[in-house]
Parts: structure tokens; sequence; C-alpha cells
């Protein structure tokens, strides 16, 4: 994956004025930075700025300049924001789905020290780092918070695996823990994992490896059980300076680090089963970079600045035009978009499994799309924007595929004929059959 500059979203500012934090909405329509002043200005998806809101102290006695807001993350249904902030509380803006709604304060928790990070990975249940060492976790529902787990160590970062169902809290003693709502079925062990040299301030954890990094000049890819798998050691290197940030793409497969003037990139390789390191991106006099987010659909990425500048980077493995029709955009090796030119609309194909997605073939009138992994079948619905993958085995691309049915795809391979819902992930039935006719099957669902 390769990095390009857009565009600057956010002037730098001639002294520090830090980018605390950003967050994209996970419908990606809107685009959240928190400035030095402890305001929340709102993008939308080009990069436009279209609202703003301040937040609040806990206590309005201390004034606006008695805190600091450490992080904030997006509710899953992309209509709230939540705010960490050092004067221990964290506040719930409904923000609405409209431009210009009305910002209420919807929940509050208040906890015993500064809440240092913080995510938002299921619908009611935000997790968080707190000074003291405590993971918690609040409930919007209920307005209530509770205890995760307790470590005695500052905690510096908190970041979750791609399905969002577990997660790694970085401590200012180089600890690492991880913590599962549900393992999914790996079998992966809970607890502390690891210790890191220094304090994990650039944690991200991919597919396939957890990447640590910190002031040492030392980025450390280590395996699922914390055993390390790679080392890459610029301390050699003196325009190199400490790792701040560090952020994972929404499939998992690319990493971005953050230091100073510098945003190294690097992309997991199944067949190697390793890290490779692209073409770092330098941009000079941007300095310390604060702030890193991703957008959900792989496509953009965004630095904040000690400056308190924001950029915006066009993230892309190689990109292609279908037909004269389509744009495909492969943002990783198992996710592709697909951009229909003329109407504008897009459909994230992913494979679930992050199996590396081959060519991408629009078929049947322009409305439906094929593509092969090694081991799965991605068939999709562009005009009902529903997607599948379904278990199977290559076949050299011989196959034929009838889209007579708006609901079932017909595929025919070696004398057998297969039937997949679109939006099923799951084959609906095959038959042994030598002759085949669309016109002579009917296929309802009940």
């Amino acid at each position: 994956m390769q990095l390009k500059h857009l565009r600057t979203l956010l002037t730098p500012q001639d002294g520090a004025a830090k980018v605390t934090c950003m967050a994209w909405a996970p419908n990606s329509a809107k685009f959240a930075v928190c400035t030095v002043d402890r305001v929340i200005l709102l993008y939308d998806e080009q990069g436009e700025r279209r609202d703003k809101f301040s937040t609040k102290p806990a206590d309005s006695k201390y004034g606006k300049k008695s805190y600091t807001v450490k992080s904030m993350a997006f509710s899953p249904d992309s209509t709230k924001i939540a705010i960490a902030q050092t004067d221990n509380i964290i506040f719930v803006y409904k923000i609405g789905e409209d431009w210009g709604d009305k910002k209420v304060i919807c929940n509050k928790f208040v906890q015993t020290s500064a809440v240092t990070c913080l995510l938002w990975p299921a619908e009611h249940s935000i997790v968080f780092g707190l000074a003291e060492g405590k993971i918690r976790v609040a409930n919007t529902k209920t307005n209530k918070s509770s205890t995760i787990y307790g470590t005695e160590s500052y905690v510096v970062s908190l970041t979750s695996n791609v399905s969002g169902k577990g997660i790694l809290s970085g401590h200012a003693d180089g600890t690492v823990v991880r913590y599962f709502f549900d393992d999914e079925g790996s079998g992966e062990s809970q607890g502390k994992l690891l210790t890191h040299p220094c304090p994990p301030y650039a944690l991200a954890w991919g597919s396939s490896s957890i990447i640590v990094a910190g002031c040492d000049k030392k980025i450390v890819a280590y395996g699922k059980e914390g055993h390390i798998l790679q080392t890459f050691d610029y301390s050699r290197d003196r325009s190199e300076k400490e790792f701040t940030v560090a952020a994972t793409s929404p499939s998992g497969q690319s990493v971005v680090l953050g230091s100073y003037d510098r945003l190294r990139v690097f992309n997991w390789s199944p067949r190697r089963a390793a890290w490779d390191e692209a073409s770092p991106k330098e941009i000079p006099n941007l300095y310390t970079i604060t702030a890193l987010a991703w957008k959900k659909d792989g496509s953009r990425l965004c630095a904040g600045t000690l400056c308190g500048g924001v950029e915006q980077f066009d993230c892309c493995l190689r990109r292609s035009i279908y037909k004269n029709k389509f744009e495909m955009t492969y943002v990783g090796l198992s996710q592709v978009i697909v951009k229909n030119l003329s109407t504008g609309t897009r459909v994230v194909l992913k494979s679930h499994y992050a199996y590396e997605i081959d060519e991408v073939k629009i078929m049947g009138r322009d409305r439906y799309l094929v593509a092969h992994t090694s081991e799965t079948l991605l068939l999709g619905d562009l005009g009902s924007n529903r997607l599948s993958e379904v278990a199977w085995q290559g076949s050299g691309g011989n196959e034929k595929f009838f889209f007579e049915n708006e609901t079932v795809c017909m595929v025919f391979n070696a004398g057998e004929l297969t039937l997949v819902e679109y939006g099923n992930n799951e084959i609906l039935g095959s038959v042994r059959t030598e002759f085949m006719n669309p016109h002579l099957i009917r296929c309802a669902l009940i």
C-alpha cells in the first residue's frame, strides 16, 4: 500500500497547537478533529468542514482550560461521539445524522482519574483506559461503567482487532495486555501478552500480527502469543525521532506509524507471513505526528500534527478502470472499492477471511460483481449492495455465471450447479447435472 498526499484539511499554525485526537465515523460520512482549543471540527467525506462544537469541562467552575481531550470515537451507528477528558470524565454527544443538528450530551461517565484513551467497538459499550491503569467499559444504555481489568501502570494506548471483539492496552511500564469480549474461536490467550522495552505509545493490531513502537526508535512485530517476529531498528538513523502513534487499516493488512516529518508504512505479506516495509512518506516541516485516523473503507488516512495541521492521504495498492465504467481501488490485499463512474456509488468488497482477492469482474448487464480468492468465491449485487463470500475450491476460473434471478446467482462448473443467495455467506445448495439452461430452472426462496 502506498500513501499519496491529497490535501490539507486544517492549516498548521506557527507554534505548538497539538491535534489531540481524530476519528472517522463507521459509515465514512463524517470525520472529526479535536483542536488544541478543545473544539471538535466535523468534516464531510470529501474533506469539507461542515460543522463544529465546543467540548465542556466536568465542572464549569474550573473553566475551559482545566482539561484536555485525550481521545474520541464515533458510535457504531455514527450518530454520537464519545469524548475522553483529563478532568476524569467521558461525555457522549449526540450529533445527529444531518449537518447542523443540535449537539446534545446524552451520557456522562465520571471516573476516579484522567481518561487517557477510548474505543467504541459495540453498540452500547465504550472501552477506555485510565491514568491509574484500569481498563473499564461504559454502558450508554444503563449510564454505568465497570472495570474489565486493572493494572498499576498508566494506560498510554488502546486498540482493537479488526472485528472489534478483542482489545489491546499499552501501559507506561511497557506492558501490553490482551482481552477478548469474544475470541471468535481463535483460542488466543488473555491477560499480559508481552513487555515492550519502552512505553508502547504506537500500538497496532493487524490481522496476523501486533506492531508496537515508542521512544527507542524501534518497531517490533509480535506474534499472536507475544513472541518477536521482526524488528525494524532505526536507532542509528539521526533523522528519525520517537514513534508517537499507529493506525491499522480496516482490513488489518497494513499499519502506518507516525513520528517526526514521516509516516512509515508496513504491509503484511501472507506468503512470507511477515511485514514488508513500503517507501516511507516524508513531508518536511510536518513536525511530530500526534494523531492518525483511517477511513472505514480503507481509502483515506488522515494525520494530525503537533502544530495543529491535518493532512489527508489516499491509500491504495493499485487502481484500475474496468470497461470505462467502473473504478477498482485495491486498498488492501483482501479489500476492493468498486466505484460506478457515472453514478458515483461505491461498494466495498472485502474477504471476511482476509484472503487475497484476485481480479474483480462486473457481469450481468453491469449489475453483478464476481471475484475469486484462493479459498472462496465472492459475489455481489451492486443494485442492492448485497455481498456474499462462500467456500469455493479453485477451478481455474472456468465457471459459468447466470444472473437471471435477482436474489440468487447460479454457478455452473464441471458438471455441478451451485446456488448462492446474494447477502448469504453459505451455499444454498448444489446438484450434479451435465446440462444447464437457466430458463428451465425456477428458484424461489421461502
